[in-house]
């Protein structure tokens, strides 16, 4: 088949959806399919081969963003676009990402939304000419559904079925102000009518966003993400002293001041001697006077030298890393749709501790690699966390049954199978590659 893979990048931090996007063009083109990876608004960054190809930037952030501004330049001629929307300067707004304004956002997803009827209709304009320059594609895929602005006129330009993915956009939406939240879902729901498939990564999002998006039941399957199991090796024994583990954005939202608080208790009991915590993951600009906030209250505990943070790593130190925890633990509790920190933990042979909540029982009972507890607090996480370090032998051999259970059903592999059966009832004729 020919397939168009359409994937916003997210300058100069790591995104969950440019990582999953990326490994499955590379498993669907060593299954022979045939995969145009187009980027939008800003450069990937990843810790794996880029599969973008030299494809040109779409979307050009810095254009998008002062197309929504500004009437004047809205208008400007296409080398005014040019100059302004330069490689330079799109490096440099991938450097201040995270400082835009929130109501900004909103209002840039609206018109984004509206697609041919919005503020960046030339930039839609300039894709679909772009894309008739190449083979006619069997399938577009688009990343995630802020993106279905774009469906209706990539549908009818292209003549090719448009399918969606969907991952964490929920919890995104929801945390913009009130008068932007309902026309945004309302808008989201209009436009979903112009995609044949939408593809949810595990069955909690399937049905939150079924209800969201007003879609039927049959319009939404569930294909699990998969990882890219290259390089993940597990150690045959727990860790001695025992290390609990946080590996996702250093930020409020997926739960770190949680698991410091829970470490801090841990620590007072002294049931766990010698007990470490090791911090790593995405840690942007903005979130640096969190993390700060954090060493504070860990330093006010005299805990900080009981503490490693390890922010930003390649894919090699992140396996690294992963491998040397006694468990891991993420305490988001804003609805995560996947969570790939569970199965990177798992493929690397260590159990998890995650919150009874979103999609993380389905993941943990899919897998049988951790446990999950009531999410009510610090308090009930170092009760579970304390359970499963008690037996470190058993919470061990929980860790390695479950790394076979992710190689598996959580593969990259399995995955480019399963989105390409998908793609194959959407066209009769598919493209021989």
């Amino acid at each position: 088949m020919n397939i168009i893979q359409i994937t916003p990048g997210a300058g100069n931090m790591y995104c969950g959806n440019c990582f999953r996007d990326n490994a499955l063009v590379a498993a669907l083109r060593k299954d022979g399919h045939e995969v145009t990876m187009v980027p939008l608004y800003l450069p990937l960054m990843l810790d794996e081969e880029i599969q973008t190809d030299g494809t040109p930037i779409f979307y050009n952030g810095v254009n998008v963003y002062l197309e929504q501004k500004s009437p004047f330049y809205r208008n400007a001629p296409n080398w005014v676009h040019r100059l302004v929307g330069s490689e330079r300067l799109l490096h440099l707004a991938s450097s201040r990402m995270g400082k835009t304004n929130a109501a900004d956002v909103g209002e840039i997803t609206l018109s984004m939304l509206r697609g041919e009827d919005g503020h960046q209709a030339r930039e839609l304009a300039q894709l679909i000419d772009w894309l008739k320059t190449q083979p006619r594609p069997d399938v577009i895929c688009l990343s995630n559904c802020m993106l279905l602005g774009l469906a209706r006129q990539l549908k009818e330009a292209l003549n090719a079925p448009v399918v969606c993915m969907l991952q964490n956009e929920a919890p995104y939406i929801d945390n913009m102000a009130e008068e932007l939240r309902g026309p945004v879902w309302e808008l989201m729901a209009e436009r979903a009518r112009e995609v044949e498939y939408f593809i949810a990564p595990s069955k909690f999002y399937a049905a939150q966003m079924r209800g969201k998006l007003k879609l039927v039941y049959a319009r939404v399957s569930v294909i699990h993400n998969g990882i890219n199991h290259t390089g993940y090796t597990a150690e045959p024994v727990a860790p001695n002293p025992p290390v609990i583990g946080f590996f996702a954005r250093l930020c409020k939202d997926k739960g770190l001041d949680t698991l410091i608080d829970a470490f801090i208790k841990l620590k007072a009991a002294n049931s766990i001697p010698q007990l470490r915590l090791k911090i790593g993951g995405g840690c942007r600009p903005m979130d640096e006077p969190f993390v700060e906030r954090m060493r504070a209250r860990l330093h006010a505990k005299a805990l900080l030298g009981d503490v490693e943070f390890h922010p930003n790593l390649s894919r090699e130190a992140k396996q690294d890393f992963l491998k040397s925890l006694s468990v891991l633990s993420v305490p988001a509790q804003f609805g995560e749709s996947f969570g790939f920190y569970i199965i990177e933990a798992m493929a690397a042979g260590v159990p998890v501790v995650q919150p009874r909540c979103a999609s993380f029982p389905e993941l943990v009972e899919a897998t049988g690699g951790g446990i999950c507890y009531k999410h009510d607090g610090p308090e009930s996480l170092a009760d579970a966390i304390e359970k499963m370090l008690h037996n470190p032998t058993e919470a061990k051999a929980l860790g390695l049954k479950a790394r076979e259970a992710v190689r598996e059903h959580f593969s990259i592999e399995r995955m480019a199978d399963e989105m390409a059966a998908l793609f194959s009832t959407l066209t009769p004729n598919p493209t021989k590659a």
